[in-house]
Formats: structure tokens, C-alpha cells, sequence
């Protein structure tokens, strides 16, 4: 068996808060059951979101929690650089292996444009199906001139009808319709940014995770990912996903909600201790 490697992976685009602080000790305990090792990644793929002071802050907050990995931007480690924005070369790599396996196709519709189209519903908060409006048949190429047009996406061809099933660590058997749950869903976007399912692939396996642990709401991004990682001919890690901690309405935990983000409870006076408390307690909870 290979040896456990987890990680924690914050993006900078806000504070963190419990359920952050719910997730990352989910991530650590089970990295230390193990005997294995805590990878700390910081995913700042947008550059329009993600701020360095939110990066440094995650980082400070992580550490008077009593959260320790053993490696990351801080520390270093084998499989540097541990910061997304720093990695764009190696995604563009993988992008391309896509490409050339005839399963990365080239977008022009917008955001508007998809959703206007979809006729199926969605989730709220999930992306609606991509209708397939730029897909070209198989081994075809695109039906517009790439160079000329104004906004390009890429987008992942899924397998459609084809299920897509895992165990979960935490929830057990899940299976995803191809499709039907989700559709076409985009690679690289077209102000030159990465996705995210492209990304934590290339990144999970160059740094040898072996479980993934994270909440539940990307559930539905796995399946994705376990495309990619099959289109790549790459072993998958393990998966974890871990219960929401919610408000006082029952909805979950956003960045937007800064009085419950760690800073702002230890500036109330919050000790490491009391919130350690709170978390093991809603981890028993959940």
C-alpha cells in the first residue's frame, strides 16, 4: 500500500470559517491516523478573487487552530511550488494531453448563452447542462475558427448515459449520470484561466494524494474529476467528503458570513481551545 498523503487546500478569496476549520481538522486527523503526511496547497487560480492578505490569513488562522502539515509554500516539500497561480505550465500540459486524446473541445458560448439554452434544470448553486451547442462529433474538429472568435472556453467531453461511481469515505456509495448530472463541463476558461476540476486532477496526482478530503458539496465535482483522471490514465486518490456546517438558517457556511469566520471569533476573544471544541463537536455531530 502507498503511504497516506493528504492534503488541505484553501482558496484566498475570503476568510475561513468553521466549516473550513470542520474540514482541515477532518484532513488532519485522518492524515495522523495514518502516519502519513498533510499537504498544504493554496488554490488561487482566479486572480480577479484570490488576495494575498486572504492567503496569509488562512495560513495564520490554520496554525493558531493547531493545524500542522508537513509540507507547503511555507515549508517547501518535494512537489513545490504548492500555489496554483505558480503551476499555469503544467496545467496548460495537461490541457493539451486532452486535447490530443480528442476529449477537450473548443467553446464559444457564455455563461448567458448556457444558461439561456439549458433545458434541463439545476441545482442551485451547480452549473446548468451544457446543451452540447459547440460540441463537435467525435474526431471532428471545431465548427468555427478558433483564432477569430472572440471567447474561447474548453470544455471536457463526458461519456454521455455512462455512470460514474465511487466509494465515499463518509457517504458511502455515490453514482453520477453522465449527462445527465452534469454535462460538458469547461477545462480552461477563456480569460486564460484554469479550472478547477483541472487543476486539483493535475495537482492531486503530481503530489501523490492519496485521499481527498473535503466537503460535500463537490460530491458532483468527483465524478468529474474521476473522467479526467481516467482520460489521463491516472490512478484516482480516495475520497472523503465531509458533512456542511450550516448557519443558524440552516444554510451553509459562505465566506460572506464574516462573523463566523475564525478571525473574527478570535478577535472576539475565541481561544485555539474553544474552537477546538466546536469543531470536534460538530465533526461528532455530523
Amino acid at each position: 500500500m502507498k503511504a497516506y498523503r493528504g492534503r488541505i487546500a484553501p482558496t484566498p478569496t475570503g476568510l475561513l470559517h468553521l466549516g473550513h476549520a470542520q474540514t482541515f481538522w477532518i484532513a488532519q486527523h485522518r492524515a495522523r491516523q495514518a502516519g502519513g503526511k498533510l499537504v498544504y496547497r493554496t488554490e488561487d487560480l482566479d486572480p480577479q478573487r484570490c488576495k494575498a492578505e486572504f492567503a496569509d490569513a488562512a495560513q495564520d488562522d490554520l496554525k493558531w487552530l493547531g493545524i500542522e502539515w508537513d509540507e507547503g509554500p511555507d515549508r517547501g516539500g518535494p512537489f513545490a511550488p504548492y500555489i496554483q497561480s505558480q503551476r499555469f505550465d503544467r496545467y496548460r500540459s495537461i490541457l493539451g494531453q486532452l486535447k490530443s486524446a480528442g476529449l477537450a473541445y473548443p467553446c464559444r458560448c457564455s455563461r448567458k448563452d448556457v444558461r439561456e439554452a439549458a433545458s434541463a434544470p439545476h441545482e442551485k448553486g451547480d452549473e446548468p447542462l451544457y446543451p452540447g451547442t459547440c460540441r463537435p462529433p467525435l474526431g471532428q474538429a471545431a465548427a468555427f475558427d478558433i483564432e477569430s472568435a472572440p471567447r474561447v472556453n474548453w470544455r471536457f467531453r463526458v461519456p454521455d448515459g455512462e455512470s460514474v461511481a465511487f466509494e465515499d469515505g463518509r457517504f458511502g456509495s455515490q453514482s453520477f449520470l453522465a449527462g445527465y448530472d452534469f454535462g460538458d463541463f469547461i477545462l480552461w476558461r477563456h480569460d486564460d484561466v484554469p479550472s478547477y476540476q483541472l487543476a486539483v486532477v493535475t495537482d492531486d496526482h503530481d503530489m501523490g494524494i492519496t485521499e481527498v478530503v473535503r466537503g460535500e458539496d463537490l460530491l458532483k465535482c468527483t465524478a468529474r474529476q474521476l473522467l479526467i483522471y481516467r482520460a489521463l490514465g491516472l490512478e484516482a486518490p480516495a475520497f472523503y467528503h465531509c458533512p456542511l456546517v450550516t448557519d443558524p438558517d440552516g444554510q451553509r457556511l459562505a465566506k460572506r458570513h464574516n462573523s463566523l469566520s475564525l478571525q473574527a471569533m478570535r478577535n472576539a476573544g475565541a481561544t485555539a481551545k474553544s474552537l477546538r471544541a466546536k469543531v470536534s463537536e460538530l465533526v461528532e455531530s455530523g
